[in-house]
């Protein structure tokens, strides 16, 4: 996506934070401990907080001065405050955005980490495309770990029966 404004950028990230809480309040305690595979350890739970924990870095790697406390510690045993987390976190980073950024801004160009060159409007499209891309892995360990996932662009297989069965009955 290219954004032209911040507002655009705002909408954008209104309804993929809003999915993203979507599917983090559908976690347990249990399920945080859900692992990627017996090879490799990182869990459900690590994910969660990554997406948490990654806004500040890839905004701060713009520049974006964002008032955060540090991610960088364990992860937490309580899906709610993963949850409660992501959804401060994002506030503050939207709040910030607005503060020293400008639509000017957008267009300019920007190197990341050293390898990547783009645009501040394009980190902002890679801020998105990381927690749609973590979102969708958390799916699938939630299913692993018995939890359903809510359905996100589109109902599940669950909400997809039900609609089905709804249909069907009239």
């Amino acid at each position: 996506m290219n954004y032209r404004t911040i507002e655009d950028f705002q909408k954008d990230w209104n309804l993929e934070g809003g999915l993203t809480l979507k599917v983090l309040g559908a976690l347990t305690d249990e399920s945080l401990k859900q692992t990627v595979s017996e090879a490799q350890q990182r869990t459900l739970g690590d994910l969660a907080w990554h997406l948490v924990g990654a806004i500040p870095v890839l905004l701060g790697a713009g520049g974006l001065q964002i008032d955060a406390p540090n991610y960088e510690t364990p992860t937490p045993t309580n899906a709610a405050e993963i949850a409660d987390s992501y959804r401060r976190m994002s506030e503050v980073a939207m709040t910030a955005l607005k503060e020293q950024w400008t639509d000017g801004k957008l267009a300019e160009s920007l190197s990341l980490f050293g390898f990547i060159d783009t645009t501040y409007s394009g980190l902002l499209s890679m801020v998105v495309k990381h927690q749609i891309h973590h979102r969708g892995q958390m799916t699938i360990l939630m299913r692993q770990a018995g939890v359903v996932p809510p359905g996100v662009y589109g109902p599940n297989e669950e909400e997809s029966a039900a609609l089905r069965a709804a249909r069907d009955q009239k």
